[in-house]
């Protein structure tokens, strides 16, 4: 089978039903082992007070489809959401290094404890845990929530993580 081609381009408007479609999917993963399914909030409830759209935000398009979508602000990833019909194609990771390109020398992510698939990506792409912090759930207040704030510095990235 020939390697998936993964574009990233910049989100135009019409990707909107798209990208709900995978962050309301994808959610679900993050949230089962972690906070739990009750913290559950679409996209259209949390785009906005979470401030998907304060920064850049791309789309990664597999096969001619969008597969995934990462934002940045400053030099923070903010979301990273991939199609779980998709998962384990190299989606995220093309997602997280054309963010950490177009960050600044140190880039910032927190990982929901109880998301290893996401820490292991991190960590592959040379994040470090720097702190681990306990308190109310980012956008749904109503819940508690362990986060692992990660850091990743030119001096933490791994051998071809610029590629």
């Amino acid at each position: 089978m020939p390697p998936l081609k993964i574009e990233v381009r910049p989100y135009a408007d019409d990707d909107w039903d798209a990208i709900a479609r995978i962050h309301d999917a994808a959610r679900l993963d993050e949230l089962r082992h972690s906070v739990g399914l009750d913290a559950f909030l679409t996209l259209a409830q949390t785009a906005e007070p979470e401030g998907l759209f304060d920064g850049r935000l791309w789309v990664a398009e597999a096969d001619g489809e969008v597969a995934g979508f990462v934002a940045l602000d400053d030099d923070e990833v903010t979301w990273l959401y991939v199609d779980p019909q998709r998962y384990r194609q190299g989606i995220g990771r093309t997602l997280l290094r054309h963010a950490v390109a177009a960050a600044g020398p140190r880039v910032e992510v927190t990982v929901l404890d109880g998301n290893p698939a996401a820490e292991a990506l991190y960590a592959g792409e040379g994040f470090i845990v720097t702190e681990t912090r306990t308190g109310p759930l980012v956008g749904n207040e109503a819940f508690t929530a362990t986060g692992h704030i990660m850091h990743r510095g030119t001096a933490t990235a791994p051998a071809g993580a610029t590629d």
